[in-house]
């Protein structure tokens, strides 16, 4: 069976078993004494059946030897994840130049957001190491058999996108058993991917990003830039000051339009375009 093939029925598997199960581990953690929304609960029990799925047929899908060839050398490549962090650093503060330049005025908690800057790094690393490892080690790299390293790119960065956009548009929680819930949040989460235009910013931007997280990767052959560059523009994406202040906000096609904020913008596209024609040069390669 084909690597994709294997994969998306490793994905239906968990997803059905996580349609099953939530329901009831919704109840088991109310009668525990905790009270978390259901779609946060659906979530973790997706995050277990994959995980399950996937170290089920970790021979299958070669696992050890893409994730052990993604992330080979990590102390020979931290100069990598400096450039991709240096690289989303001059990115960010390219986006702030142009807000500064359209009228937008600093956010008043803009300060106290930066001197928290320490607690978002932590969370940053945790989020480029987990994402690069699927979306790009293994995802990507089992992909290039399938589909070739051209098709496999474009492929990959558009299950990126709609993996980051599909989440339950609401909270509510479950008071008694309702074996059916899995099954409404599971649609509600894919409900506004059936409204293209509203859609379309957030799902184009993520789109390019992934291109350009791909790319990196493939230029590389390991994703310590692709790291860097995530990591990167996850804490300027957390220290954006202009986040839930319209009052202060740069236009939309700086800021975005709706959630995720930044890469739903036009300036953001053009910023992801220019590093995508860079990167031959920020990752070493002359070509």
């Amino acid at each position: 069976m084909p690597f994709t093939l294997r994969l998306a029925v490793a994905f239906v598997i968990a997803a059905a078993l996580a349609v099953a199960i939530a329901p009831f581990a919704a109840l088991a953690v109310g009668a525990a004494g905790f009270r978390f929304p259901f779609p946060r609960i659906f979530d973790r029990t997706v995050m277990v059946t994959v995980a399950l799925m996937l170290w089920w047929w970790a021979r299958e899908l070669r696992l050890g030897a893409l994730l052990g060839r993604g992330f080979a050398r990590p102390l020979g490549h931290v100069g990598q994840v400096l450039r991709g962090i240096a690289v989303a650093a001059v990115v960010i503060a390219i986006l702030l130049g142009l807000g500064a330049a359209f009228g937008a005025r600093t956010a008043p908690d803009a300060a106290a957001e930066l001197a928290r800057t320490p607690k978002y790094v932590a969370g940053a690393i945790a989020i480029a190491i987990i994402e690069e490892g699927f979306f790009r080690a293994v995802l990507l790299g089992g992909m290039c058999d399938d589909f070739g390293r051209a098709g496999a790119l474009v492929v990959s960065s558009a299950i990126y996108a709609l993996a980051h956009l599909v989440r339950a548009p609401g909270h509510f929680y479950l008071e008694r058993l309702d074996a059916a819930a899995g099954v409404h949040n599971l649609a509600a989460s894919f409900a506004h991917l059936l409204h293209p235009a509203a859609a379309f910013p957030a799902l184009a931007g993520l789109f390019l990003l992934g291109l350009v997280l791909g790319e990196a990767f493939l230029l590389t052959g390991t994703v310590y830039l692709s790291m860097g560059l995530h990591a990167g523009l996850v804490i300027g994406a957390k220290l954006w000051p202009y986040s839930g202040a319209p009052a202060v906000a740069p236009p939309h096609w700086i800021i975005g339009y709706g959630h995720p904020a930044l890469i739903s913008g036009a300036a953001a596209w053009v910023m992801a375009l220019a590093i995508l024609a860079l990167l031959p040069r920020l990752a070493g390669k002359r070509s």
